[in-house]
């Protein structure tokens, strides 16, 4: 009786670790998946957030290439449609946190006064200005992607934007409260490393160098949002780390283009 008590306690346990991986997709996307978890349990999956990244990546671009390179709309316009499907299939977390992140920027005071209206629920004009330079620098990265790879970037991109997460988390100090410490606790440097080494290898694969670069530039990315949060919030949060995801992700495209047309 004692080993079948034995037995059914290590299924759960290794359920629960399954059900951390899977609430971490369904945290990050629209995707309605039924399972019961906690915050706790997906953060244990921080290292895997890259790769579920690649998987938004893939849905999102193969959205660009059906857009630009088989119903040949206006650039400018499919790069709309393309950025707010992009923002729409990850239910806006980051975008939000982006928005709670310009907020905190614009209080002059106290850390803990900077955070505490990071946390209000009202938008205000500093939340307001971060969206529209991230998202106007985004949308016009996006329109500005050669036609013929945009399948292909927009996936690195994505990628990057989850590399700017846990980079972001690995050099960051959590606030005592909230859900961002278990995300940012679960997080070092060799864990970072070796994402990266997973990440730019599937960068290299889909875009040669070009990957790698967008890859990168999403860790540098995550890593200046940590130095920004310590400057001016002593701490990080879960808003800290949504504004990397976001940033991460309009660097990544700049560059790749940058790169593209050189």
């Amino acid at each position: 009786m004692s080993i079948l008590n034995d037995q059914n306690d290590e299924s759960k346990k290794e359920g629960s670790k399954i059900n951390g991986f899977f609430g971490l997709i369904s945290f990050s996307t629209i995707i309605p998946i039924n399972i019961h978890t906690s915050i706790k349990e997906m953060a244990t999956y921080t290292w895997a957030w890259p790769i579920i990244g690649a998987a938004i990546g893939i849905i999102v671009g193969a959205f660009g290439f059906l857009l630009v390179d088989l119903m040949h709309l206006p650039q400018l316009i499919a790069a709309a449609m393309i950025y707010s499907f992009s923002i729409w299939f990850t239910g806006f977390h980051h975008l939000d946190g982006l928005i709670d992140f310009g907020d905190g920027m614009m209080v002059h005071g106290t850390p803990e006064k900077k955070i505490d209206v990071m946390r209000d629920k009202r938008i205000g004009t500093g939340g307001m200005a971060y969206l529209l330079i991230v998202g106007l620098i985004t949308l016009t990265a996006i329109a500005s992607i050669p036609i013929g790879v945009i399948f292909y970037i927009i996936l690195i991109s994505e990628i990057a934007a989850k590399m700017g997460i846990v980079s972001c988390a690995t050099f960051s100090k959590p606030f005592p409260n909230g859900t961002g410490k278990y995300f940012i606790e679960a997080m070092n440097k060799k864990i970072l490393f070796l994402s990266f080494i997973l990440t730019s290898t599937i960068g290299f694969l889909v875009f040669n160098t070009i990957g790698i670069i967008g890859v990168a530039m999403g860790i540098l990315s995550g890593v200046l949002i940590a130095l920004i949060a310590k400057k001016n919030f002593k701490w990080a949060t879960g808003d800290v780390l949504g504004t990397s995801n976001e940033v991460a992700r309009m660097l990544a495209l700049l560059i790749m283009v940058a790169m593209f047309t050189i």
